[in-house]
């Protein structure tokens, strides 16, 4: 009986109990529920975190349509202004701040243009943009940077407002080369051959911003070392301008060592009808050398060994014959890296007539006969450089040679190999002239050298593609074969009409520059029939710009309108542009507090 008791109590309590268990159970189920319901909500939200503060920035700002044109725009312009002031004979400088040193002062388009860097992001876009097309003209035609800014700017402007206006942006584009291309056949119909050193004295004095002085002395350069002569620009230690021409072969490398100096007094080795050993490696052993040695002390001869480098006892061997006096020798590193080292020793020995010593041709230096070496007339050599003058090499031999390179700098893709080749075939067959700026000051030397440097482009230009009237005059005339231009539909005539509209730009902006309002100006050369009538802005007349000597090469006009038709139709045709979105950083405590 008790047994039964204690059973029928038991269940009494559980009986009592059922319903709050039940309730509780609920609860636990409904929290736990709702735990991973918010877990499962959070779970986006940290990865997303995660992978922002993993990228490092807050987003990605997108725009579109008119809006993403206008904030291109707003860039184009704040570039295209600060450029624009500098076009012209009367064009002002431009100041930038530097990283460091002295500030520079310069009148070079691609060089302003290069220093802008805006801090709204989708401004700068377009600022790079245009920054593209300097960049670009100045690496093919070395000028001309400022015409391709504004030319650019002007483009954009007007396919902007035709866009707003409901044109289709591709048929612009299309209307755009089409009327480019017409413009460029036309500057080669009136472009006019360069033949004489006065008209290429006049483009590098426009180039050098009406500088005669810089432009008499570029003419005297490119006249001493011909078409295929090397022009180089360095910066001088004096007031005035330099110019330094060097008819024979000169190498950036001098003596190895200061023992095989023959007069003291000016610290150079001289020789005259000199024997030349021309060797692809590095002499170390005297063994290879003692029997050309020999030999070249029996005919009584100096001796120039050119050489990858010369140590050790090879070295020593040397200089110890040479102090004694049994034979005047001097040993010369040979130039340049690699395999242009072994390309410029076979051109020094095609020059001197003799054979370059390599292993690779099975040649060695212990069988080299006095037959086997080259010969100058003479040979000075100093701490820094070489000078060969009158090498004995056959002259159909280097003609072949010049040939050879040529046809290298032909099929070349690298700018940096076209230039080495240039300078190789320069030391060959023309010559090289070092043209030394002078100023009172480092910024004043810095100006001057930029201007030079635009004028050799320019000039260099000129001979490739001849010269058309300068002041914008070229674009003008050429312009006019737009207006029998047939398009294939009227949006098409729009672009035609953007283009014809544009290249009035150039112009304007010299005579604004100048002081005088440039729409009556470019009004005035339009109305005239003569194609090479124009405005001097430098005189502020109307001459004929060809006898006057305002010229601009056609190379850099055409490269200018066709880098410029490029970058803006391009932009033209933007619909939509990204940027990333400034990063929201924590402001910081200030330190040493507390």
């Amino acid at each position: 009986v008790h047994g039964d008791t204690s059973l029928e109590l038991t269940m009494l309590r559980l009986a009592r109990l059922a319903p709050h268990a039940a309730t509780t159970a609920r609860s636990v189920a409904q929290t736990r529920a709702a735990s991973m319901v918010a877990r499962a909500a959070a779970g986006p939200a940290r990865r997303a975190a995660i992978t922002i503060q993993t990228r490092g920035y807050a987003g990605k700002d997108i725009r579109f349509g008119a809006d993403a044109r206008a904030l291109l725009l707003a860039g184009v312009d704040k570039v295209a202004d600060a450029v624009q002031v500098t076009l012209g004979p009367k064009g002002r400088n431009v100041i930038i701040q530097q990283s460091f040193g002295q500030p520079k002062i310069t009148k070079d388009g691609v060089t302003v243009a290069k220093a802008i860097d805006l801090k709204d992001a989708t401004e700068n876009l377009g600022a790079q943009c245009i920054r593209v097309v300097a960049s670009k003209t100045n690496d093919a035609a070395g000028d001309g940077t400022t015409t391709a800014t504004v030319l650019a700017r002007a483009l954009y402007s007007e396919g902007c407002k035709s866009v707003a206006a409901g044109m289709n942006p591709m048929d612009l584009q299309r209307g755009i080369k089409k009327a480019v291309n017409a413009i460029v056949e036309e500057l080669k119909r009136i472009s006019i051959p360069v033949s004489t050193s006065e008209q290429i004295a006049q483009v590098a004095t426009i180039s050098a911003n009406n500088d005669a002085a810089l432009g008499k002395l570029i003419a005297t350069a490119m006249e001493k070392v011909g078409k295929e002569g090397v022009v180089t620009v360095k910066d001088g230690r004096t007031l005035n301008d330099e110019l330094e021409v060097v008819e024979g072969m000169k190498l950036d490398r001098g003596f190895i060592s200061p023992h095989f100096v023959t007069d003291p007094k000016t610290g150079v080795v001289t020789f005259k009808d000199a024997y030349v050993l021309c060797f692809e490696k590095k002499l170390s052993t005297i063994q290879s050398i003692v029997p050309i040695l020999e030999r070249v002390a029996k005919a009584q001869k100096p001796l120039v060994i050119i050489a990858e480098d010369v140590d050790g006892d090879a070295l020593t061997t040397l200089i110890v014959n040479k102090l004694r006096g049994v034979t005047q020798v001097a040993a010369v590193k040979a130039p340049g890296f690699g395999e242009n080292r072994t390309k410029s020793l076979q051109d020094i020995a095609i020059l001197t007539g003799g054979e370059m010593f390599t292993d690779e041709f099975g040649a060695k230096l212990e069988d080299a006969t006095l037959e086997d070496l080259g010969t100058a007339k003479e040979i000075t050599i100093d701490k820094d450089s070489t000078l060969v003058l009158n090498g004995g090499g056959d002259a159909a031999d280097i003609d072949a040679r010049c040939d050879a390179i040529r046809e290298a700098i032909a099929t070349s893709d690298s700018e940096y190999d076209k230039e080495k080749l240039q300078e190789r075939l320069a030391k060959l067959k023309g010559g090289v002239a070092v043209i030394y700026c002078g100023g009172a000051t480092d910024v004043e030397v810095g100006e001057k050298r930029d201007r030079l440097d635009d004028a050799l482009h320019a000039t260099r230009a000129a001979v490739l593609e001849g010269i058309v009237p300068g002041g914008g005059t070229a674009l003008l005339r050429a312009s006019k074969v737009l207006d029998n231009l047939q398009s294939d539909n009227f949006d098409q005539s729009i672009g035609i009409k953007i283009v014809k509209k544009a290249v009035r730009v150039p112009a304007k902006a010299i005579a604004d520059n100048a002081g005088v309002e440039g729409s009556v100006v470019v009004g005035n050369i339009l109305a005239n029939p003569n194609v090479n009538y124009g405005y001097n802005a430098q005189t502020d007349e109307y001459v004929d710009m060809v006898k006057a000597g305002v010229i601009d090469p056609t190379k850099v006009v055409r490269t200018a309108l066709v880098d410029a038709s490029s970058i803006a139709s391009l932009l033209t045709t933007t619909e939509a542009l990204i940027v990333d979105l400034p990063e929201d950083k924590p402001a910081g405590g200030m330190g040493g507090m507390g």
